[in-house]
């Protein structure tokens, strides 16, 4: 079941009129390789925030909500979802993957009553506003032929995309085991990869060693 944080009709109003997004952020992960938990690491570097209260705040400045999907760490992240003006769903069973939580926050979206999302997966530090915009826009644009808008960073796909009803029920008709990656390839041609100059919608945080050479950065 999905709650709201008490904030969230106040953050969707004060951005103005836009086009109709869903947020999803995907968060539902063990960790395992980072040894504690992606979402609630210090993001900027220095903090006072997290990884995750960063990418939701960097998605609410377009989306009309956006969902958090947690796993088995849904009672750690409750917090930060609702402070930040979130709605939070559980996945029940987070071993199938992620591609289990993509298509739980997606329906979510559709129940909603939005036809379009933008997402992304807690360990990619959210890139810059510009770049956030830069794809929003370019969605906007797109023909009716093209179901996904995907960023590029030197030949390399990246977060957070976006994508319309068409590439949400492509994604929603498949088994929870599948692979995001293969249904896009499988629609390659549906799919805008729009060239991005931020390194930002590439990175990832996977080890404590990726965390301290993105903090070597900032």
């Amino acid at each position: 079941m999905v709650q709201s944080g008490q904030a969230a009709e106040w953050r969707s109003a004060r951005v103005g009129p836009r086009m109709s997004l869903g947020g999803v952020v995907l968060a539902a992960g063990e960790s395992t390789r980072m040894g504690r938990d992606k979402a609630l690491l210090l993001w900027p570097p220095e903090g006072p925030g997290t990884l995750l209260a960063a990418a939701i705040d960097a998605l609410v400045q377009h989306c009309d909500m956006v969902i958090v999907v947690a796993g088995n760490n849904e009672p750690a992240l409750r917090q930060v979802v609702y402070g930040c003006g979130a709605f939070l769903t559980r996945n029940p069973t987070p071993e199938l993957g992620q591609f289990s939580s993509l298509q739980i926050g997606l329906h979510e979206v559709l129940n909603r009553g939005r036809d379009n999302a933008m997402i992304t997966l807690v360990d990619r530090p959210p890139p810059e506003a510009a770049t956030l915009a830069s794809l929003v826009n370019s969605f906007a644009k797109r023909n009716h032929d093209i179901w996904a808008v995907v960023p590029e960073y030197q030949g390399k796909h990246g977060h957070p995309i976006l994508v319309g009803r068409e590439m949400i029920e492509a994604f929603l008709k498949e088994p929870a085991s599948a692979n995001a990656r293969e249904i896009e390839h499988a629609n390659g041609e549906r799919i805008a990869y729009v060239e991005i100059d931020d390194p930002l919608v590439t990175a990832n945080v996977d080890t404590l060693e990726d965390y301290a050479s993105l903090k070597s950065r900032f």
